[in-house]
């Protein structure tokens, strides 16, 4: 695993490396694979400032924090990218478990049940062959549940931010789905994907 370190203002001692390259060892166990990654360590006004971004398959997965000491910062940056490393191996499992160009199953030649067939079961072909299948019968009305509606302050930035920076932000609140504005004002959405593609949308 290669690690490219970078300080700011902050000189990078080995016991910092040791830290990372510990935390790093246990994210790459979560991903099962090698991967690159870059540490930038910045001090800046008595605040301790890491970002430590990793380059799996199919993605590049952000973990930043800050704190009045390096350690601190560099523990919770880690606990963040483990977050999403978690988060990452779960997409990339359901995407394998359903692979693009799957067949459906044809229920559109669905055979009628014979007599003998117990109430509920029907017979449909699937790829030529016919399978039994369960019929789950629900009521005709249901009844409406109330809408459990709650803020999201943190899907929303309270200032204006350039696209780079909104990415690092929905990485570092870990949010799927984050708002904000450009430099001109005008309202943009990051919404991750379940591939962990970051994809822009513009509100008109």
């Amino acid at each position: 695993m290669n690690v490219e370190y970078t300080g700011r203002h902050f000189e990078i001692t080995p016991a910092i490396k040791k830290n990372v390259e510990t935390g790093l060892h246990k994210i790459k166990k979560i991903l099962g694979g090698v991967f690159e990654a870059s540490v930038i360590l910045a001090l800046e006004k008595h605040r301790h400032k890491a970002e430590i971004t990793i380059t799996p398959r199919n993605g590049t997965i952000v973990g930043a924090a800050e704190s009045t000491e390096m350690v601190v910062a560099v523990s919770d940056a880690l606990g963040h990218l483990e977050k999403q490393a978690l988060k990452h191996r779960a997409r990339s499992r359901t995407k394998k478990r359903h692979p693009k160009g799957q067949k459906n199953w044809d229920l559109a030649t669905e055979v009628p049940r014979s007599d003998q067939a117990p109430p509920g079961i029907v017979a449909a072909s699937v790829n030529g062959s016919t399978v039994p299948l369960v019929v789950h019968k629900y009521q005709a009305k249901s009844k409406a549940s109330e809408v459990h509606v709650v803020p999201a302050a943190d899907s929303v930035a309270m200032r204006p931010m350039t696209l780079e920076e909104a990415v690092k932000e929905a990485h570092f609140r870990d949010r799927d789905v984050f708002v904000f504005r450009d430099r001109k004002g005008k309202v943009k959405i990051l919404h991750r994907t379940r591939d962990g593609k970051m994809e822009l949308i513009e509100a008109p």
